[in-house]
């Protein structure tokens, strides 16, 4: 019996009994379609995480005040300076594509008929740049702004809608900070959105270091970020600035000088553990669906006992009777893996059209280990139930009733 043979008597097989054999592939189905959619649903996470804490910015250093003494003088002398920035910027050169310094404070304005403290931060032209900060409305504050004391400001998109209604409508508005009038030059977000735990708020307001720097009793930057020209120098680069500060600074001071390279190495573990515990969980799926496969075509075997004899007596070898069963077991099992991949491939792609929110990534890899696996699946649990028929005394099965 040859190859296009068995296939058709395993089909004929198949047919005569249909719900038999969906119930069957069914188990092969959900596996399948399982595999496909815990690696896309794995990637899709892993990619928006990472995407996420890239959105903060690109090869970010950034560096804090941590401690220093008991004396209040010389807590005031640790406090990172904006000349500490200037030599960073010295020293580092084309290493970094920018250095910028943030200098905190904050004031009460009115808010929908209520007084608020908002944040009002001090910054250069190099913060949109660093921080990855996006314009909305109007534009961002420059290198002239700066250079001139300039009474101009940006604000968040939360606060230029409750101030004024909406971001268009802030702009060319007026807003007082510590007794002077600024105008409000645009509104910006952050790419990503840090929920507050930077220093960028949802009512925010940035103005021109240089005429915060009044406002203010003593110098203080913080934090101090650095834009890192590549990725491979982000750990020599943060150790340089450590080292930068703590030569500018009393030997008691400590900053605290971190990069997100952490946080994205800890990111992609935990993505690469949750796919393997999900893969893991598919692949049980997979294996009762396998057990299945063995039950039933044990049970096929035995009901067809005597149509084995017949087919012994008429000249059928051994090996044809094994190639015939385990072809239908691979074939049950194939059918229920297209079935499956096809399902498993429909619901990311219907995805990619109904939302372009999020990046939903189909593997191929992924479609080629369910196939493969659905292949072994019938192959491997398949091949014990077409041994054992393969294995009868035709004598024996012609006398089966």
């Amino acid at each position: 019996m040859n190859f296009a043979e068995a296939i058709r008597f395993s089909l004929d097989s198949l047919e005569a009994n249909p719900l038999r054999t969906f119930l069957t592939t069914l188990g092969l189905v959900i596996g399948n379609a399982s595999v496909i959619l815990v690696v896309t649903i794995s990637l899709a996470s892993k990619d928006l995480i990472l995407d996420q804490i890239r959105g903060i910015g690109s090869n970010l250093v950034y560096a804090q005040y941590e401690a220093g003494g008991q004396n209040t003088a010389k807590v005031e002398s640790d406090f990172i300076k904006l000349a500490d920035v200037e030599a960073i910027r010295r020293e580092l050169g084309d290493q970094i594509v920018a250095a910028t310094a943030v200098m905190p404070n904050n004031d009460f304005i009115v808010v929908n008929g209520k007084v608020r403290e908002v944040g009002i931060n001090g910054v250069d032209q190099y913060y949109p740049t660093v921080r990855n900060i996006v314009s909305l409305s109007g534009r961002l504050i420059d290198a002239g702004d700066v250079a001139s004391h300039a009474r101009v400001a940006i604000v968040t998109q939360k606060l230029a809608q409750r101030l004024y209604g909406s971001q268009q409508a802030a702009v060319l508005q007026h807003v007082r900070i510590n007794q002077l009038e600024f105008t409000i030059i645009g509104t910006f977000r952050e790419k990503t959105s840090t929920f507050g735990q930077s220093e960028v708020v949802d009512e925010t307001i940035l103005i021109p270091y240089t005429v915060l720097r009044y406002f203010v009793q003593f110098e203080r930057v913080d934090p101090l970020w650095l834009q890192v020209r590549r990725a491979s120098d982000v750990p020599r680069v943060t150790a340089e600035v450590q080292r930068i500060l703590e030569s500018r600074h009393r030997a008691g001071a400590r900053y605290m000088v971190q990069n997100l390279k952490a946080i994205l190495d800890t990111a992609n573990q935990i993505a690469t553990v949750l796919t393997i515990v999900l893969i893991l969980v598919s692949a049980i799926a997979l294996i009762i669906s396998g057990i299945g496969i063995m039950n039933i075509m044990l049970v096929t075997v035995t009901e067809r006992t005597r149509e084995i004899g017949v087919r012994m007596a008429v000249g059928a070898s051994r090996h044809d009777i094994l190639g015939q069963f385990l072809t239908e077991s691979v074939l049950i099992s194939l059918i229920g893996g297209a079935i499956g991949i096809m399902i498993g491939l429909a619901i990311p792609l219907g995805a990619r059209l109904v939302t372009d929110q999020v990046r939903v990534p189909v593997s191929p890899a992924s479609v080629a280990v369910a196939f493969l696996v659905s292949f072994s699946v019938g192959i491997g649990f398949g091949l014990f139930p077409a041994n054992r028929a393969s294995k009868m005394n035709p004598t024996e099965a012609l006398r089966y009733e």
